[in-house]
């Protein structure tokens, strides 16, 4: 039975490890599509356009979104940030589940377009640990590690938002219980519209068939 892909939204504290379940859910699973962001900085060294991010101009960022073409954006430190429709639309079409990795502002954005997209967020098993992980990194300084706990203290007010919490405590376990939530939402009466309406249809056909 074809039918399309579910739009999954994985968001989480920085720290919890949502990168690192993102590229091994698309490493393990052949179902997953990871949609690439698009954004107006100029690409790091090593990074690819259309891989990292699509690079593009401020004039084209803004007619991609006076043509409606993005599915939520938003600019930080100068730059524009977003979710180009079109990928997201053609490989839902196309059966595959699309993962966009955002943060909860454009979850919400995300939820109110897609009603039936699968929301996801990742927290580490303590507030203890995430510190240990923000600091374990090496690459950030004391002042950036208070400003992403205190951002994490904002973000877990929204947590309610989302259909579920996953904790990345083993990652194996978490990359495993990703994908059967994901499948599992595929059983959803929401997904499957097409095909209730045709057993709908048989059920009143067998019956009129008796009664003939």
């Amino acid at each position: 039975m074809d039918k399309e892909g579910s739009l999954i939204v994985i968001s989480g504290f920085s720290g919890a490890g949502k990168g690192t379940l993102v590229k091994k859910l698309v490493e393990n699973y052949d179902n997953y599509a990871l949609s690439v962001s698009m954004t107006t900085r100029e690409p790091r060294p090593g990074e690819i356009d259309g891989v990292h991010y699509h690079f593009a101009t401020d004039e084209e960022f803004e007619r991609i979104i006076a043509d409606g073409g993005m599915i939520e954006y938003a600019g930080y430190c100068g730059h524009y940030y977003g979710t180009p429709r079109d990928f997201v639309t053609q490989r839902l079409a196309e059966g595959k589940d699309v993962i966009l990795e955002i943060e909860i502002q454009g979850a919400q954005k995300v939820r109110r377009q897609f009603p039936n997209a699968v929301l996801l967020f990742v927290m580490a098993p303590s507030g203890r640990e995430l510190y240990q992980r923000l600091t374990g990194r090496g690459t950030e300084t004391d002042d950036v590690i208070r400003k992403r706990m205190w951002r994490a203290v904002d973000e877990s007010e929204g947590i309610d938002s989302y259909d579920y919490v996953v904790i990345n405590d083993d990652l194996d376990e978490c990359v495993a219980q990703v994908n059967s939530i994901v499948r599992a939402a595929h059983a959803r009466p929401s997904q499957n519209q097409e095909f209730i309406k045709k057993i709908r249809l048989e059920l009143k056909d067998i019956l009129k068939g008796e009664e003939s």
